[in-house]
């Protein structure tokens, strides 16, 4: 005997989609996680960008650099992200915090301000909201954050959140560079915004600032010269450049520290990481001599949202034993004791590395 089943009042129906959010209604939804500058870019081939990738690369300017170097083609592509797109909104988040953490005692190694907290998580939570809002209003829409499916400067220059600097990065009118980028790739359509003019004019402080001449013309960064990316590297560290290196663990800001707009506008916009770590401890300096004498497991579970090449924790090993060089004091027993450790370590990069801080401090200790 079967037993008749109630119908279902809303069986058969079908959703009705949303309407499209205004460009205000987008712009509001931004804010509510901490984006404060929202544009629009056309759905084309960055064919700029394309060629830029493709000539450095060539140039060996990438340094082995995977990212959107891997694949010009793909990266510079929106197309390939989300067919028949017909919008490109690009957003800037700010990482400058409201407050400096002092820096501790002892042998600290520094590490770049875009990675003290994940400021790419409110950044993808933000776009990540747009993007299910219209999607309710029958869009496609993929948000991209950090990611090498699109060159996400280009796109933010075409969609008029600032120009390009002559260390090339973003900067942004009345804020500076200390941002964030990320982008939805939607077909929702938007009025696209205009490129907004160059500010530098003859400005070349950050040519001139650079630590290693990394900044080889306007707009144009030798990865083989620059720290930032060193760090990142694996392999040797290049020797002409460890004494550049001093204090730096991850990252440099010093092209954009001695920028006039980042610092004096940058100071403008300003979050709190409180907020934006989401409760996780504020990385902006680490002990040299604890990261030495840490376990990979306890690394990885420090700085394991850090890139990493291969997930080896040996490369920021390499690079404290560097710091250590460059900031230590052999008459400290427990520096004597881990560089004499690692002379003698299974891996040879960090035995050479030990070597050279040894050989560094000891110069050093003589003057």
């Amino acid at each position: 005997m079967y037993r008749r089943l109630a119908k279902c009042p809303y069986a058969g129906r079908v959703r009705r989609p949303d309407p499209l959010p205004s460009w205000d209604e987008v712009t509001e939804l931004a804010s509510l996680h901490g984006i404060d500058h929202v544009g629009v870019a056309p759905v084309a081939v960055l064919e700029r960008a394309r060629t830029a990738l493709n000539e450095r690369k060539a140039a060996g300017l990438h340094a082995g650099m995977g990212f959107t170097y891997r694949n010009p083609e793909r990266s510079t592509d929106p197309l390939r992200a989300v067919a028949n797109a017909r919008s490109i909104i690009v957003a800037a988040r700010p990482y400058r915090a409201d407050e400096e953490p002092e820096r501790p005692e002892g042998v600290q190694a520094r590490v770049g301000r875009y990675a003290w907290v994940d400021h790419y998580a409110p950044l993808r939570a933000g776009l990540r909201a747009i993007a299910i809002r219209l999607r309710r209003a029958d869009h496609r829409a993929v948000a991209f954050a950090d990611d090498n499916s699109i060159v996400d400067r280009e796109v933010a220059y075409l969609g008029g959140l600032g120009w390009f600097g002559k260390n090339a990065n973003i900067l942004l009118p009345g804020a500076g560079s200390f941002f964030v980028l990320g982008s939805i790739v939607t077909t929702a359509e938007f009025p696209v915004g205009r490129p907004v003019d160059d500010g530098c004019g003859t400005c070349r402080r950050c040519i001139d600032g650079c630590p290693t001449g990394a900044i080889v013309a306007p707009g144009v960064v030798d990865a083989n010269r620059c720290l930032a990316w060193l760090v990142q590297q694996p392999g040797s560290f290049p020797v002409q450049f460890r004494e550049a290196l001093d204090d730096r663990l991850y990252g440099c800001d010093d092209c954009q520290e001695v920028c006039p707009p980042a610092v004096r506008l940058g100071n403008k916009h300003r979050v709190d990481l409180s907020v934006s770590s989401g409760g996780e401890p504020v990385q902006a300096w680490v002990d040299v001599l604890d990261l030495l004498e840490s376990t990979d497991e306890q690394l990885i579970d420090r700085h394991g949202r850090w890139y990493l090449a291969n997930r080896d924790p040996v490369w920021w090993r390499r690079n404290a034993l560097i710091v250590l060089g460059n900031r230590g004091d052999l008459s400290d027993p427990r520096t004597r004791s881990v560089i004499d450790r690692y002379r003698t370590h299974t891996d040879p990069i960090l035995r050479e590395h030990a070597e050279w801080a040894a050989q560094r401090l000891a110069q050093v200790s003589v003057r």
